[in-house]
């Protein structure tokens, strides 16, 4: 049993003694599970806790959880992506592969399950396994036979001298079948399907079909591979950094070999890693534009390499790229002599500071048609985004422009004369020289007769700030305000 393996794993001492799992059932706790040891001394799932203690005074119970099942399996399964990115549970102990594809990687069908086989048992886990053309067949040769790798198209074969209960019936239909005498699926499979419908109920037929191979079967993985992945299984462990080096460079040269035959690049990708205890590990890059540039990716994957700890050993190495782009694959060359974003080393060098500092760091800002300073702007994540305007360059400007104004103390002498000194922050400043006015007033349609007056102001220090003032000299909503530095 599944759980019983997990439990006895972390406490080997378990191993040789009878112990079950527990759990509540209609005010009653029944066996939920029980390890070889119990079932050896006439114990089994369902039975009544108290009458298994009256078998066994000395009987070793552990409290069950309701979703330990589904946890531990997901665990496991999610451990077995090494082996095919398609996993899905079956519960309550259960894993199903899809591994076309897969089995080659390992020399085979045999060597695939002989490999799966050998790690579960290393791990001290009881396992058995099947390969077939259909779920159906591969779950039941698995449980009921000693057959490991069924030849294409030979389910029926396969199946033909199994009992019923290979078929995952439920009780119902398996009491019907035996109290009929049906003791092989041989027995009652050549029966019309008309006539089995009706004596058994739509379930025994469809879990024949399934078998079969005649309806295909529902299949749920866990992780959905991405459309674009790439997968490398390391012939001995991945312990060093050069060789996790030559691991991303190998996926990347797949991954665009593939990708600038499809016209596209990479925007966003993903590498996982998955080590030979268990743990998995993910290091994510991005580009301002898609690209298929083998070295610059590589390049924001180095950045990155230092984070990844290998321990014992990295098995597997998965490549998925999250995001794609159209790319202009041809004419590399063409890249120089190229100015500002239409150079690609300006977005190289944009896609390692954005590996190092963070992407949130990097802005591209845009001009807008508005004349309030700190409306003017707008963000853009787009690269290739042109302007619908020119930038203003006839007026001076800061450096830094503070996104909201802020509220400074001034004294000033007469109308439209600079200030003497402000308060910011609780700090005086005394201007020694100063510019201005210049008048800005808001667009026409909007809020009429609303002004500033910017004055850019030098203190005692040096320093250079941009000042204005709101509304007219002397009226009653008159204030000044700091919104920006200069350099």
């Amino acid at each position: 049993m599944l759980k019983t393996d997990w439990k006895t794993i972390r406490q080997p001492e378990l191993a040789k003694v009878p112990f079950v799992f527990s759990t509540s059932e209609k005010n009653r706790l029944i066996i939920s599970a029980c390890n070889s040891v119990a079932r050896s001394s006439g114990l089994h799932i369902g039975m009544r806790l108290a009458d298994a203690k009256a078998i066994l005074p000395d009987l070793c119970v552990q409290q069950d959880s309701e979703d330990r099942e589904l946890k531990l399996l997901k665990a496991i399964g999610e451990w077995c992506i090494r082996y095919t990115p398609l996993v899905s549970l079956d519960l309550p102990d259960g894993l199903i592969f899809d591994c076309t594809g897969c089995t080659h990687l390992w020399g085979g069908e045999e060597n695939y399950i002989r490999e799966i086989k050998t790690r579960f048992k290393s791990k001290g886990y009881t396992v058995r396994a099947a390969i077939a053309d259909t779920i159906g067949t591969a779950w039941a040769m698995a449980r009921f036979s000693k057959n490991t790798v069924i030849e294409a198209n030979s389910q029926k074969l396969a199946m033909s001298n199994l009992p019923p209960s290979a078929l995952r019936l439920d009780d119902v239909t398996l009491e019907k079948l035996r109290k009929l005498g049906f003791r092989t699926i041989h027995s009652f499979s050549a029966i019309p399907n008309s006539n089995l419908r009706r004596r058994f109920g739509d379930l025994l037929l469809l879990r024949l079909m399934q078998a079969y191979g005649e309806i295909e079967e529902n299949f749920r993985p866990l992780d959905v591979p991405e459309p674009y992945q790439e997968r490398l299984a390391a012939l001995e462990p991945i312990r060093t950094r050069v060789g996790i080096e030559i691991a991303i460079r190998e996926l990347l040269n797949m991954m665009c070999n593939r990708l600038v035959g499809e016209g596209k690049g990479i925007r966003n990708a993903l590498l996982k890693t998955f080590r030979i205890d268990g743990k998995q590990q993910a290091v994510d890059i991005g580009t301002n534009q898609a690209t298929c540039n083998v070295d610059h990716l590589f390049k924001l994957f180095e950045q990155k390499i230092e984070t990844i700890r290998p321990a014992l050993g990295i098995e597997l190495f998965v490549l998925e790229v999250t995001l794609i782009g159209e790319a202009d694959t041809s004419q590399k060359s063409l890249w120089t002599g190229k100015t500002g974003l239409a150079d690609n080393g300006v977005l190289e060098l944009l896609d390692k500071l954005a590996g190092k500092i963070g992407s949130k760091a990097i802005k591209r800002y845009l001009p807008q048609e508005r004349y309030w300073p700190e409306r003017s702007i707008k963000q853009t994540n787009d690269l290739k985004e042109i302007p619908q305007t020119y930038w203003s360059t006839d007026a001076l400007r800061p450096t830094q422009l503070l996104s909201k104004p802020e509220v400074i103390l001034v004294t000033a002498p007469i109308p439209d004369y600079p200030p003497m000194n402000f308060r910011y922050k609780d700090d005086l400043h005394i201007v020694k020289r100063a510019d201005g006015p210049e008048r800005i007033e808001r667009e026409w349609w909007l809020d009429k007769g609303e002004h500033r007056d910017y004055y850019i102001v030098e203190d005692q220090h040096g320093k250079r700030y941009w000042l204005y003032r709101s509304g007219h000299y002397g009226a009653d909503q008159t204030q000044w305000f700091l919104h920006g530095f200069f350099a």
